[in-house]
């Protein structure tokens, strides 16, 4: 659950980080594809140090 909360909330944040930047649809969808995959990789460092932890 934290990998797929990490995932929509970069796309969310890169969507918007894009379109307030002035880009265009593409470039939200390009930002919105590029943070998401960077904050679910986060999340899935956090999945595996929990799972360890715990």
């Amino acid at each position: 659950m934290i990998i797929l909360g990490g995932f929509i909330l970069g796309m969310v944040l890169g969507a918007t980080t894009a379109l307030r930047r002035g880009g265009r649809k593409l470039d939200a969808l390009q930002y919105a594809a590029a943070y998401g995959i960077i904050f679910a990789l986060i999340g899935l460092f956090i999945d595996i140090y929990l799972g360890h932890t715990l």
